[in-house]
């Protein structure tokens, strides 16, 4: 068996033939006039054995196939569209010319003119009377019956996966069907799509770690942004009643089939609602989105049938971990707590803050158990420091995530919008960072500057786009719908 090295050494030579025939293998030579889809359309028009006469058809696209038979030689050929057969033969294009395509391989690119017709076994093939070369492939493609098997070697080199797996485009265009569709429905509402910075002086808007960075000219540390949410609710000050952001947000954290550093996020606020609100707004969203996209609103991730159009379930984060931890929070001191989660979470010895102990709890113990849709609601107060305490009991707040099939896809509340009590939690997390917890809030005086001009009553809701495409394609890893996931580099 030929290896690797000596594949590549063979095809150099034949580009370096085509050379010398004067042929520069990488022009574009001549545009195309049909996709391979296109001229499946046309070849209804004709039946088994039939040319298709009035018709010539250029078309480009990537050798996948190659079948010689003496003189002749069929091929299927793909674009953007799909496949499509072609057929060439000496006696019709020239020796000369045939010779030419004996020097191509599978990977490279070409393209054909010529009429269409449909072989005996009823294929749609283009009976090639003229071929041009428009890019040289000198790395061999993995066996077709094989693809590509390599994990990492998928996730590494994406555009390899891209040409040997069928499967991974379609994946791909759907997740950008359903970002298309998240715009649709967001400003069927009413909602308007704004940017705000990627760099920001202080991190906020969410619990993480962030990744820093430095500005030359002006001679200062700056953060990736680890949410937009506080840049956007200061567009809620200005004015803007009904806005909403797409974009990436960056977290300096573990890798996992849930996490990448980077990722991509929906963060949308509404002026004069609450979060019982964007409760119903993210279960139409859903709905509506799978509608579109699947053409159904039931879905199937890893063995288990959801369908999303039923209610959502309600579970309160207290009861939640009072029904699967056997810890009522209510009631717990935050030494009892500590010792109690010991044995539910053992990492938990080097967790100090409530938020990172009880947090920590909920994903080990409660998460896995949230299959059907799921709203889990009213998280306590020292959780959110950016949350709106519950009017009936000042110790929780009206936030809510949504789960499904213990996939956590969200975050929402309604939000604070007291200037003064704004300021008190971000002390309080001030505290918590001197206890250990790096991912607590930092104060952000403009942002309660802001909150001093006035923010209406508002709420917030953050989709994990990656996430949903996630549940949505049945993909069990994050980095399966993620074009180019964040890895370790090759040693």
């Amino acid at each position: 068996m030929t290896d690797e090295h000596e594949l590549i050494r063979i095809r150099k030579e034949k580009l370096k033939k085509i050379k010398e025939q004067g042929i520069d293998p990488y022009a574009l030579h001549f545009r195309r006039t049909h996709s391979s889809e296109s001229v499946h359309e046309c070849a209804k028009k004709i039946s088994i054995g039939e040319v298709l006469e009035d018709l010539e058809v250029a078309v480009i696209g990537r050798i996948i196939t190659v079948r010689e038979h003496g003189k002749s030689c069929f091929a299927h050929i793909r674009d953007d569209s799909g496949d499509i057969q072609i057929y060439i033969k000496a006696n019709a294009i020239g020796e000369k010319t045939y010779g030419l395509f004996k020097l191509l391989d599978i990977g490279d690119f070409i393209g054909v003119k010529g009429k269409i017709f449909k072989t005996r076994t009823g294929e749609d093939t283009i009976l090639v009377s003229e071929f041009s070369i428009f890019s040289k492939s000198l790395q061999p493609l993995p066996e077709k019956r094989l693809g590509l098997r390599d994990i990492e070697l998928k996730y590494r080199r994406r555009y390899v996966d891209l040409i040997a797996n069928k499967d991974i485009k379609p994946l791909f265009k759907l997740r950008s069907h359903i970002i298309s569709s998240m715009r649709r429905f967001l400003e069927g509402k009413g909602f308007l799509e704004v940017e705000t910075p990627m760099m920001q002086q202080i991190p906020g808007g969410a619990m993480a770690k962030p990744f820093v960075t430095h500005h030359n000219t002006l001679d200062m540390d700056l953060y990736l942004r680890i949410a937009p949410e506080l840049f956007l609710k200061r567009l809620i000050v200005g004015g803007f009643e009904k806005i909403y952001e797409i974009n990436r947000n960056f977290r300096n954290e573990g890798i996992s089939t849930r996490h990448n550093p980077e990722f991509t996020m929906l963060e949308l606020y509404q002026a004069f609602v609450d979060y019982e609100d964007l409760m119903h707004l993210t279960e139409e969203m859903f709905c509506v989105i799978a509608e579109e996209c699947l053409g159904k609103t039931s879905i199937e991730y890893q063995g288990n049938k959801i369908e999303l159009k039923k209610k959502w379930k309600r579970l309160s984060f207290v009861d939640a971990i009072k029904k699967y931890a056997k810890i009522d929070l209510e009631s717990v001191s935050d030494k009892e707590l500590k010792n109690s989660a010991k044995e539910l979470v053992p990492e938990i010895r080097k967790m100090n803050s409530f938020r990172e102990i009880v947090d920590a709890i909920f994903k080990k113990v409660v998460v896995p158990n949230l299959v059907e849709p799921t709203f889990i609601v009213d998280y306590p107060e020292r959780m959110c420091p950016l949350a709106k305490k519950k009017k009936d009991n000042k110790n929780l707040t009206e936030r809510f995530q949504p789960y499904i099939c213990g996939i956590e896809l969200g975050n929402a509340y309604s939000e604070l919008n007291d200037p003064m009590e704004q300021k008190e939690r971000f002390l309080d997390q001030i505290k918590d960072r001197k206890m250990g917890d790096s991912e607590a809030h930092l104060m952000d005086e403009d942002f309660i500057t802001a909150l001093e001009y006035g923010m209406p009553p508002t709420a917030g809701l953050g989709i994990g786009i990656d996430r949903l495409v996630m549940l949505f394609t049945n993909s069990p890893s994050i980095r399966d719908v993620i074009l180019f996931p964040q890895l370790k580099p090759l040693i």
